[in-house]
Parts: C-alpha cells; sequence; structure tokens
C-alpha cells in the first residue's frame, strides 16, 4: 500500500483534486462516490495541508462535508496559486536545481558537458550528462535559462535575475501587485513576487473570482490556438453526471459573466454547424490539432451573432434561430426616469417604446430568451405583459409567479 503523498506529479490532478471540494464541493465521504474513501481522505489531507486556514467543515445530517471559504476582498493574494507549486520532485531534482543555477549564476555561457563538469568539481556530485541536458532544456522552455548556438556549440546560461529589472524600472513592481489579481494567468505575476520576496501591500479585490486560476493551463492552450488560427480537441467531465464528452472545432472567443464570473470557451463546430459554449470548468485538457483553413470568416460570422447573443446560448430548442421577446412595463414618468436608464444600459441595445402615460415596451431579439428570465424577474411588480415567439418564456415565468404565490400562501 502507497504511502500519503502531499505533494503530486501533475497539475492537473491538483486541479480535479480542488475542484472537487471548491467548485462543486459540499460532499460527504459518503457522497464521493467516483474515487475509493481512502482516495476521499488523502484528498482532503492534502488540501487541507495546502489550504490550511480556508477549510470549513459543516456538519449535516448527511455527516461532514468538507468546503472552501475564501472572502476575496480580505486577502492580498489568490490562495489557490499554492496549488501551482505542489509538483512533487525527486532527490537528483532538487539538487541539480540549486547546483545548476548557483553554478551559472556568474557564468557567461557554457557547453552541457562543461556544464556537467563544473557541477562534479564544484560541489562534487556526479550528474549523466543527459539528465544535466535536459533539466537545461526544460528551463530554457521556462525561461529561467537561455541558450544560444555558437558555431557547433550549444551554449547556456541563466536568464537575468528580475530583481535586476524591478531596479531598473521600480514602478513595475506595482504594476506585477495588481497583474496577480486583475488578469488571467496572474500566477506568473505571484511567481514573479514570490522569486524576489516581495509581498502586495497595496490593492485588495472586492469581487474577484479566484477559482478561474484552476482553468488557466487549459485556457493558454486554448488561447494559444487562437493566436495560431487552430483547431482544438476540447476534453470535457460533465459535474452533473461526470460523464466525458470530446468537442472538436475552432476556439473564437472566451466569454465571461458578469453576474456569475464563469468563463465559457466559444468553439464552432464544423460536424453541427453551429457555435457552442462550453464551460472553462468542465474541460479538463486541451489538444491544438491543425490549422482552420477559415478561422477569419468564423470569427466574422460571430461577430455578426453577438447582438443576439443574451448569455452564452446560441440555439433554443425550437425550429426559429431566434426568439423576440417584448416586455411591457409600468414605469413613472416623473420619479422612475433611473429605470428608463437602467433599461438603456443593461438592455444590449433592445429597443425602448413609450406607449402610454407611464407605460413602456421593451423588445429584444436573443437566440435564446430563457437567459433573460434571470433579468426579467427584477422587474417584478412593473410587468404588464409579456410576450415572446414562443410561449415557453412566458409560461415559465408565470409558472414561477405561482409557484412563488404558493409557498408564501398568496
Amino acid at each position: 500500500m502507497s504511502d500519503f503523498r502531499e505533494l503530486i506529479k501533475s497539475f492537473p490532478k491538483t486541479r480535479e483534486y480542488v475542484r472537487d471540494f471548491f467548485v462543486y464541493g459540499f460532499k460527504t465521504r459518503d457522497e464521493f462516490k467516483e474515487k475509493s474513501p481512502r482516495t476521499y481522505d488523502n484528498e482532503r489531507r492534502r488540501i487541507e495541508s495546502w489550504l490550511a486556514g480556508f477549510v470549513k467543515q459543516d456538519y449535516t445530517e448527511k455527516g461532514k462535508n468538507i468546503s472552501l471559504g475564501i472572502d476575496s476582498n480580505m486577502l492580498d493574494t489568490n490562495p489557490l496559486y499554492r496549488v501551482w507549486k505542489t509538483k512533487s520532485f525527486t532527490d537528483n531534482d532538487i539538487m541539480l536545481h540549486f547546483f545548476l543555477l548557483d553554478f551559472l549564476s556568474d557564468k557567461k555561457g557554457l557547453t552541457i558537458e562543461t556544464i556537467t563538469d563544473g557541477i562534479l568539481d564544484t560541489y562534487d556530485v556526479f550528474f549523466d550528462v543527459q539528465m544535466v541536458r535536459r533539466k537545461c532544456n526544460a528551463y530554457v522552455k521556462e525561461g529561467i535559462l537561455q541558450k544560444e548556438k555558437q558555431g557547433k556549440e550549444l551554449l547556456y546560461r541563466k536568464n537575468p535575475n528580475f530583481q535586476n529589472i524591478l531596479n531598473t524600472f521600480p514602478m513595475l513592481e506595482n504594476a506585477i501587485r495588481f497583474y496577480q489579481f486583475s488578469t488571467p494567468l496572474g500566477i506568473a505575476g505571484n511567481t514573479i513576487l514570490d522569486t524576489v520576496s516581495m509581498e502586495n501591500h497595496i490593492f485588495r479585490v472586492k469581487h474577484s473570482f479566484f477559482v478561474h486560476t484552476l482553468e488557466d493551463e487549459v485556457l493558454l492552450d486554448i488561447l494559444e490556438a487562437m493566436q495560431e488560427h487552430c483547431m482544438v480537441r476540447l476534453f470535457t467531465k460533465s459535474s452533473k453526471n461526470s460523464k466525458e464528452i470530446i468537442y472538436n472545432g475552432v476556439p473564437l472567443q472566451i466569454f465571461i459573466s458578469t453576474r456569475t464570473g464563469r468563463r465559457f470557451c466559444c468553439l464552432y463546430s464544423a460536424k453541427s454547424r453551429r457555435f457552442h459554449c462550453l464551460r472553462m470548468d468542465s474541460i479538463k485538457k486541451a489538444e491544438i490539432t491543425k490549422p482552420s483553413e477559415n478561422y477569419d470568416e468564423l470569427r466574422a460570422a460571430l461577430e455578426r451573432n453577438h447582438p443576439y447573443i443574451w448569455g452564452v446560448s446560441f440555439e433554443n430548442g425550437q425550429k426559429q434561430h431566434t426568439e423576440t421577446v417584448k416586455l411591457t412595463l409600468h414605469i413613472l414618468e416623473d420619479s422612475e426616469a433611473f429605470i428608463i436608464e437602467r433599461l438603456k444600459r443593461e438592455g444590449k441595445g433592445g429597443i425602448i417604446t413609450h406607449i402610454g402615460r407611464n407605460t413602456y415596451t421593451y423588445e429584444k431579439e436573443v437566440f435564446d430568451s430563457n437567459e433573460m428570465l434571470p433579468w426579467i424577474r427584477t422587474f417584478t411588480g412593473r410587468i404588464i405583459d409579456i410576450n415572446c415567439s414562443h410561449d415557453r418564456l412566458k409560461n415559465h415565468f408565470y409558472g414561477d409567479m405561482e409557484n412563488m404565490y404558493r409557498l408564501y400562501d398568496i
């Protein structure tokens, strides 16, 4: 039986652990069906080790469940960045890491053979030449080392310390502090802060979606495919039934919900000849496949569809491609001009018409009218009538009202 280990080898596995507790969370030991109880215990112990201070335990009728409680506006960094720093290593890996960087700290450029011999002479530890070469090439890819060719030889040297760059451009410090919060792939800024032993004592973000960092590895591959105008193969896993589905298509844009913070990858599928939006937190892996021959045309088609997207849905399950929604609202003209301004601000280009004293209509053509329901409900008490080219929206809204009356015994 293998011993429990805090560190694991690959980030995708780490991501699954944290996602089970943070995104899908609130599972008791008995509800964790996909893996064994021992696996649940190991995952829980890893989470408690990585994120000590943020793990919450709640007791219900079903038993104890574990979740993560993180208040973003009280923190100077994203605690989930810690899961990026949990990769396991061997004794030789860690020794070679420090020997290599220390040996090259004052060298201008050396061959692999010279580096190997130098480590042996300096630290009295022997490493195989191929192992040193693999490590150096990996660090070139990571940006830690530089590689250049002189004649027939390949020379390696250490990249300049980032602290030297900060000394030259001191205002970069605040930019990096802000970057780690405000953009995708903020782990890069956090890593720089750690490297130069710098802390964020300036910025706090009231509404920050820390969970996004779990998706950033997949996001990077998708963004690379978009930049190179390539197709991708996306491996997804449903949070509801754990069903795994593979999608092939052309990634065109990343949508972010302003209400929930959830991110979606907009993909054009040649097989279905439609746009699809896939939740980023359901994508386990992204593989770049081949160049897209009509990327610019697909991007232009998406831009033409933008005015009809209310959320992220491009289909409504009906024969007609789009639906027209018309709201008739009671708005006091003398004292509620702010409601009209709200319709203009939030209505995504819908047509507002004054049809009578204190009476207005709002009309909008969309792909999926169901996505409008949460927004429409916020006008409860002002709605005189709802009309849609399909009755399902109206039936859904009034069905919700009837359920509410029943719950409150009205």
